[in-house]
């Protein structure tokens, strides 16, 4: 008896090996994911910028961080997963904004100048624009 309950533990524990040519082939990418977090850098910038509450000043600049690292994350994922080599010879000017938008991103983690928020938008928007043309 203990045997066939050893067997069946070993059976259900025993990991599966599956194959796949990536980790998940969805082929869903859209700079809106990017520019939706770097609306949220700015907002907090000028909710910081319009309170004199100290713990909510604190509050937004904690989102306003996250949320960058979170525009420098979805820029990089559509960088080094969707743009293809075909996509740089149309536009060649794709990695110095890729490389602008997310040092942008940075420098909007640092600052609660409202004018680094909407910079880091206006970057975001020319990379939509070459996206969208590339999907054409």
């Amino acid at each position: 008896m203990i045997d066939r309950v050893l067997a069946a533990i070993d059976a259900v524990s025993a990991p599966t090996t599956i194959h796949a040519h990536c980790d998940l082939p969805c082929g869903v990418y859209d700079p809106a994911q990017a520019r939706i977090e770097a609306q949220s850098v700015k907002a907090c910038q000028e909710k910081y910028n319009g309170s004199d509450d100290h713990d909510f000043q604190t509050r937004a600049l904690f989102i306003k961080e996250e949320r960058a690292d979170l525009v420098k994350h979805h820029l990089w994922v559509l960088w080094t997963d969707y743009f293809k080599p075909e996509h740089l010879q149309a536009h060649p000017q794709l990695p110095d904004l890729f490389w602008k938008a997310t040092k942008t991103a940075g420098e909007a983690k640092k600052t609660n100048d409202e004018s680094v928020g909407q910079r880091l938008l206006d970057e975001i928007d020319e990379i939509a624009g070459i996206f969208w043309e590339t999907k054409k």
